[in-house]
């Protein structure tokens, strides 16, 4: 939607891989009645040069599905990214053979030419896998105040995953829409993407993980673009302009001791089989479900192993992140003050070499340099812990 400046880039990475077996879908969008809003025919003028263009490449084998045109655009409540998205799938899911792989991207999103081979040769030495989460990093701008805003969104994201590592949780993902891989059996196997207007990256991992195990690493990236964009709900895009105004509320820094909540009430899952014990997530859980939640899955599951593997169905990944950020009204602390204690506290003697000043260190003020920083130490120490466990194991 509205890619006219930046499609030719992801084009132009699809043009220079070095595996050449693919054939590209696309679909350019927009709800139907926005032909007849003024300050939307921009858009759809836009959109339609974007299909010229399309039309225009030789190279390899595009589908394009108007969905922008007058008459083809979404309507009523049936759109977004989340209907695009699942519409691109639906189609290469009717013609696909069941091996085939599904790369997921977005049109402000750029890669390596080796970037389609490297996900073949994962899911090649990965057969069982049901998904890739790929791995991802922002280039930086001419624009200080987007580089900020990026730089902070990233850190938060960063964190989140090497937290949810350091306690092995079985939701521990990036979900990115742009980053996401899968074989067209694990599609069928799920009934395809559910289109949740925005955020459906994160559901559609969710789903695919409580099918199967999840490759956590490749050894190619995505580039997606550090841009401010509100055509989705909430996401990167919106995070940057939210952000931007002083509000991250939405995307705080955790403090550490949470996951260990999380952890913990993990581990008592194997004892809640037998009778009902007091978790750190007690209390959160029955307010979410208006009722003792281990019971009626006891009831329904007659081992431990599948009282298990339900328990972690219902506290999944969104369950999660709630509770997260439930908690974390009770912390009194800023985000930059949990960033640098958990820094210390795990890191301690890591973190001297990086040119941060920790003792004035703000989001707000310090120099990008410094947020840079942190961004890659983070993005190395995610590395560690996802590239050694590439594969998020079952369940049990």
């Amino acid at each position: 939607m509205d890619e006219p400046d930046y499609l030719s880039s992801v084009i132009e990475s699809v043009k220079k891989q070095t595996y050449k077996n693919y054939e590209l879908f696309v679909c350019i969008n927009q709800p139907d009645d926005w032909w007849s809003q003024t300050e939307k025919i921009n858009i759809c003028e836009n959109n339609l040069k974007s299909i010229e263009y399309l039309k225009s490449i030789r190279e390899f084998p595009i589908t394009i599905i108007d969905r922008c045109s007058k008459g083809n655009g979404w309507k009523g409540k049936k759109y977004g990214v989340g209907w695009a998205r699942k519409t691109v799938m639906d189609a290469i899911n009717k013609i696909a053979d069941k091996n085939d792989i599904i790369i997921s991207l977005d049109a402000d999103t750029v890669f390596s030419e080796n970037y389609f081979r490297s996900v073949i040769n994962n899911f090649n030495q990965n057969p069982d896998a049901v998904a890739l989460s790929v791995p991802y990093y922002h280039n930086l701008t001419n624009n200080e105040t987007a580089n900020r805003a990026i730089l902070r969104y990233e850190i938060y994201m960063r964190y989140y995953s090497i937290n949810l590592s350091m306690i092995n949780n079985l939701y521990n993902f990036t979900a990115l829409g742009s980053a996401i891989a899968l074989p067209v059996w694990t599609y069928r196997g799920i009934n395809g993407i559910t289109p949740h207007k925005s955020g459906e990256d994160f559901y559609f991992l969710q789903k695919l993980r409580k099918f199967g195990e999840i490759i956590l690493w490749n050894n190619e990236k995505v580039y997606p673009a550090a841009r401010f964009s509100n055509r989705v709900f909430f996401g990167t895009g919106p995070a940057m302009i939210k952000g931007s105004s002083g509000d991250w509320s939405s995307y705080p820094v955790y403090y550490y001791s949470l996951f260990e909540d999380v952890e913990k009430t993990y581990s008592l899952f194997s004892s809640l089989f037998y009778n009902d014990i007091e978790t750190p997530m007690s209390d959160f859980l029955e307010s979410q479900f208006n009722s003792n939640l281990w019971k009626p899955i006891r009831k329904n599951c007659k081992t431990q192993d599948k009282f298990i593997k339900a328990c972690h169905d219902k506290v999944d990944g969104l369950r999660i992140l709630q509770y997260l950020k439930s908690k974390q009204k009770e912390i009194n602390l800023t985000d930059e003050e949990c960033l640098i204690e958990f820094l210390k506290k795990f890191y301690k003697n890591q973190i001297k070499d990086l040119n941060v000043n920790f003792d004035k260190f703000s989001f707000q003020n310090s120099k990008i340099e410094e947020l840079d920083e942190i961004r890659n130490f983070l993005m190395n120490k995610e590395k560690e812990y996802k590239a050694v466990n590439n594969l998020l194991t079952n369940f049990n």
